[in-house]
């Protein structure tokens, strides 16, 4: 079975991966927003995966709501989030699908521990990425978040997940 990717592309994807957690875990806001392509699409679904368009859904940004999101988590002035949550992710299971004209679909699973004032709170899912390959570097054009528990009452989602 040959690879979609050579191993040198595989690392710089895994790599990308792994920055977009730390960058979101850290609260490092603008450093996570310039990840993001101009045509990027940031979705979390309360509901059926298939077309964020007709579901329900948690987040469903586009690139404008997604600035609009960073500027409201950079006033500091979020009660949900003040004091901000401490946040811990870990990433695995990474998987490049396909790849098209130099944009990677790629999947991994995730689970993340959010600890505040109010208590500590178990995330888990699967996220699909959309990766283009840009010449400044990889850009997200894509990012679903599908949480393990989105079907049951989830508790105020304020941070970047």
């Amino acid at each position: 079975m040959t690879s979609i990717v050579d191993s040198v592309k595989r690392r710089e994807i895994e790599a990308f991966i792994y920055r977009e957690a730390r960058l979101a875990d850290e609260h490092e806001y603008s450093a996570w927003e310039a990840l993001w392509a101009d045509d990027g699409h940031y979705w979390v679904p309360a509901a059926d995966i298939h077309n964020p368009d007709t579901a329900m859904s948690v987040i469903n940004d586009n690139r404008s709501r997604i600035r609009t999101r960073i500027a409201q988590l950079e006033t500091g002035r979020r009660y949900s989030q003040s004091p901000p949550s401490r946040l811990a992710r870990t990433i695995s299971n990474i998987e490049i699908r396909s790849e098209t004209s130099g944009e990677f679909d790629v999947t991994a699973v995730f689970t993340l521990v959010e600890a505040t004032s109010r208590g500590r709170h178990l995330w888990a899912g699967r996220v699909n990425y959309r990766l283009r390959d840009t010449s400044g570097g990889l850009q997200m054009s894509y990012k679903c978040v599908d949480l393990v528990d989105r079907q049951f009452d989830l508790p105020t989602l304020a941070f970047l997940i």
